[in-house]
């Protein structure tokens, strides 16, 4: 042992990613993650709920998923099903639902049972930049398939698929976000939900659809969910971490017992948080619907905020990809923007985003595209944010030679 202490960086495992450091708080402009409008928790309303659960059902909290299988509480998983009937087309029961900390648990459970180190996943090639690195993680070869405004374009998807099985390769599952997709927005209509379930059918290949921002839409329906179009041949996950709040970990699986049962074996957490569970079923149950529309009335309008905002500080320098629901704007830049050259000066400015490579399968395609979270700011934070934002990449790159109608010569 040295006089400096014991050292302990030559006893880490292989292939870890870097150290995080010591947490400092969040930037004052804050466009990162997926977190929510802090004025939109119900916090009196989920008081309310965790007096009257833990009243009626606290001693079950003595025992381990409380008495009720690893699974999930059978309160929650009720209103799941009864969700997911109302609103995605999607028949089922408790028992086809199982309840995750948060739908990258369901990402992780999915990946880990379906896959072996070398297999191949096809996902959207702009995509969750968690469920990349997640496949990644287990050893998953991911091959990117191109999206327009509507989703992952069936002829890409066809494509791709024959020139894998050229090779002899035929991929373990098809990775998408149909409805509400991270980080573009968009909602896949129906007629290609359907073609995308008749590829995937001819070729033997499952579907993983990710759900998670699917409760969040301005206005309409979606299409239903691919899972209720075809239950064999989908697993389902969804959230409640933008439909309530990302602090409470709650997610949910469905699919068919054969692989649910194999899903809740490797699922050897202890249970998802028991009280979380509790308050989460007994609010929802009563005020889902209100909710979420006030929830969606509330972030609809703060998009509207920050798309003004980046009209007006980038003009025709940016390219909107304006969302049809959730909590992200997609921006491209032009191609002489390389948006990982901003991240450390907008960092210094007290700004957070996230640069479109780590949300591409194909980075380099995506070095002049970031994603803005409009969520967690206030609208003159949004203001503020963007207008630093497009200062920063003038002075960076040039881009945009004019914003707030004033124009900058180099």
């Amino acid at each position: 042992m040295s006089a400096t202490g014991f050292r302990y960086g030559g006893g880490f495992a292989a292939d870890l990613p870097a150290p995080i450091p010591r947490w400092a708080g969040l930037p004052r402009l804050n466009f990162v993650g997926g977190h929510n409008d802090p004025g939109q928790i119900p916090v009196e309303a989920l008081a309310e709920a965790a007096g009257a659960v833990l009243r009626r059902e606290g001693r079950s909290l003595a025992i381990y998923n409380l008495a009720q299988g690893p699974l999930g509480y059978e309160g929650l998983r009720d209103f799941v099903a009864d969700k997911l009937r109302r609103h995605r087309g999607i028949a089922c029961t408790r028992d086809d639902v199982m309840i995750t900390s948060g739908s990258g648990q369901g990402i992780e459970l999915v990946s880990r049972v379906m896959l072996s180190p070398g297999d191949t996943v096809l996902m959207e090639d702009l995509t969750y930049g968690g469920a990349i690195t997640r496949h990644k993680r287990v050893g998953a070869r991911v091959v990117g398939v191109e999206v327009d405004a509507d989703g992952m374009r069936p002829e890409a998807l066809s494509a791709a698929l024959a020139a894998l099985a050229g090779q002899g390769i035929r991929p373990k599952y098809i990775y998408t976000i149909p409805t509400i997709q991270n980080p573009t927005g968009s909602i896949m209509p129906l007629e290609r939900r359907q073609r995308i379930l008749a590829i995937a059918r001819e070729h033997g290949v499952a579907i993983f659809e990710d759900e998670c921002y699917a409760d969040l839409i301005w206005s309409g329906a979606a299409p239903p969910a691919l899972h209720a179009l075809d239950p064999s041949q989908v697993i389902h996950i969804g959230s409640f971490s933008k439909s309530l709040a990302p602090a409470l970990r709650l997610g949910y699986v469905v699919a068919d017992w054969s692989v649910l049962s194999q899903l809740a074996a490797c699922k050897n957490d202890g249970g998802t948080g028991a009280l979380d569970q509790m308050v989460a079923a007994e609010y929802f149950s009563r005020h889902f619907d209100d909710h979420i529309a006030g929830l969606s009335k509330v972030l609809e309008a703060k998009l509207a905020v920050m798309v003004a905002a980046v009209e007006q500080e980038f003009g025709t320098a940016a390219e909107l990809w304006t969302p049809k629901g959730g909590i992200f704007l997609w921006i491209t830049l032009p191609d002489a923007v390389d948006v990982r050259k901003l991240v450390k000066p907008a960092a210094a400015a007290g700004l957070a985003f996230n640069p479109g490579p780590e949300w591409c399968c194909t980075p380099e395609r995506a070095k002049s595209s970031l994603r803005l979270c409009f969520a967690l700011p206030d609208e003159q934070q949004i203001r503020d944010g963007v207008a630093t934002l497009a200062r920063i990449c003038r002075e960076q790159t040039g881009i945009p030679a004019q914003s707030a109608n004033v124009r900058h010569i180099a």
